[in-house]
């Protein structure tokens, strides 16, 4: 698979295992850590999932600009590192994590370490590229490399959800899903005594090893500080990896490429005119790109708060899908699993002369990722609104749904991402001007923080309207993106040769 790449490809993906470890960490519990801890509705905890994972993105821009000015990516890249894992070490304390602001503080240290390390790793990976030997390998390159980020975080959901259910098992209790937000309902009083008596002694009897709690409010502080503190030690799992990141990075950062140093000659006024009229297209065309990725990853990023959320609610967890936060593996492993295919589809297509053109690549991807939606809109018809699903205490297992319909979704969604996000990648690298490397790679992250910063919208939806209307909504974002990209592809296809 790495014959005829750069030898510092493997390096820097393994490098890259740790942050995406982190990243799934977080994409898996990080909603329902928020609403468990601090008694949040989905749709507040979705505000601060968008704050998150959208300043993750934004910050990048300013970590692509301060390698781009310094001429140092290798040390920027250490420095987030090391300010990623003193985030998600201020998160694995209990004692400091007292009220929502203070997690969000120790959300946006993450965010900061991570806008230093990620755009610039990447921007590095597109350097070993520009070389001649290895240009036209420049889309699988990518495409490898994202599949074998992906392999620390196809780990990370089991990890996380590991280290929780040891705990609260350590505590005298098993996991439940449905639990944290009865407690709350419970202490609040919100709770009817058809609930109390049904459905909340039901499943408190359950996780109690079969034994009738005698107070129901002193178990449900028992089982909240259970539930919450496993939370909070399981992103010492995210600790770890970023050591092992730092470690293999400080190892092997010697075969990367350094920045290309800028070589003054001397030119002409027509030809400084010509190649300033060259990088104006360039990044029109990169911008217009950037623009309809917004509405991907809008969509895209819902895994880790409405999709999960249906998951909890209304999804059957069982067999190979024991809790909520599993579902969170399937992306990753699906990356892996599916990458060596979709390199040998377009390998073939090649040959044939008839492989699409990266921006047709990711106009189809859109159009995949809508079809996705489709598929959860249809599945989730006669569902009932959410708010009827919390006042009955949770749906019974019974009128709960297939895992493995997140199971399809997830799929689509996966090849989706697989024809958008690498070649994306590759794209930018490839059209971005050599000496705005850093900030180009930074501007692809800020779009996707533009459509994270949006994506507690899909949270509001599913709280107050039809499930199967929510997912619509974004079936119709999906296909006018596709119609988007579709009409610019013979312009892109022009400025990227």
């Amino acid at each position: 698979m790495f014959k005829n790449h750069p030898k510092g490809l493997l390096a820097a993906a393994i490098a890259n295992m740790g942050e995406r470890f982190g990243f799934y960490t977080m994409m898996a519990i990080l909603v329902l850590f928020m609403m468990s801890k601090f008694n949040i509705s989905g749709t507040e905890a979705g505000k601060f999932y968008s704050i998150f994972y959208g300043a993750i993105y934004v910050l990048a821009v300013a970590g692509g600009f301060i390698a781009d000015r310094l001429r140092n990516y290798k040390g920027t890249i250490i420095a987030g590192l090391l300010i990623m894992g003193a985030g998600y070490t201020f998160l694995a304390m209990p004692a400091l994590i007292t009220t929502k602001y203070i997690a969000l503080a120790a959300l946006l240290v993450i965010a900061f370490g991570n806008g230093l390390f990620k755009g610039n790793l990447q921007a590095l990976v597109g350097q070993m590229y520009d070389n001649d030997q290895y240009r036209n390998k420049r889309d699988s390159g990518f495409q490898i490399f994202y599949m074998f980020i992906n392999i620390g975080a196809m780990f990370a959901p089991f990890m996380a959800t590991w280290v929780r259910n040891t705990f609260v098992k350590m505590q005298g209790f098993s996991y439940n899903a449905d639990l944290p937000g009865l407690c709350h309902q419970y202490r609040d009083g919100l709770m009817t005594e058809d609930v109390v008596n049904g459905r909340f002694t039901e499943l408190a009897t359950a996780v109690s090893d079969g034994i009738m709690p005698t107070n129901l409010d002193s178990f449900a502080v028992a089982y909240l500080d259970a539930f919450n503190t496993g939370f909070h030690y399981a992103f010492l799992t995210a600790v770890a990896a970023m050591a092992i990141s730092l470690v293999v990075f400080l190892l092997t950062k010697n075969i990367l490429p350094n920045p290309v140093k800028r070589v003054k000659s001397a030119v002409s006024k027509e030809e400084i005119m010509q190649d300033a009229k060259e990088i104006k297209q360039r990044i029109l065309a990169l911008f217009a790109v950037f623009g309809v990725v917004i509405f991907f990853w809008f969509s895209f990023h819902q895994n880790g708060l409405t999709l999960t959320m249906f998951a909890k609610d209304y999804t059957l967890l069982g067999g190979i899908f024991p809790s909520v936060e599993i579902f969170q593996a399937i992306n990753p492993f699906l990356v892996v699993f599916l990458t060596p295919l979709i390199i040998l589809l377009f390998g073939s297509m090649a040959k044939r002369g008839k492989e699409p053109s990266t921006p047709k690549k990711i106009a189809i991807g859109m159009g995949i990722a809508g079809f996705a939606f489709v598929i959860m809109a249809v599945g989730s018809i006669g569902l009932p609104l959410h708010s009827d699903v919390v006042a009955q205490g949770g749906l019974p297992n019974e009128l709960r749904l297939t895992p493995w319909l997140l199971f399809a979704v997830y799929f689509t969604l996966t090849v989706a991402e697989l024809f958008i996000s690498p070649l994306g990648l590759s794209f930018v690298s490839k059209v971005a001007p050599s000496h705005l490397q850093g900030l180009m790679q930074g501007f692809w992250l800020a779009a996707t923080a533009i459509g994270n910063f949006s994506l507690f919208l899909g949270a509001m939806m599913y709280e107050s309207i039809s499930i199967s209307i929510t997912w619509t909504a974004f079936v119709v974002v999906c296909l006018l993106s596709m119609g988007a990209m579709f009409a610019m592809v013979k312009w892109l296809e022009r400025v990227s040769k």
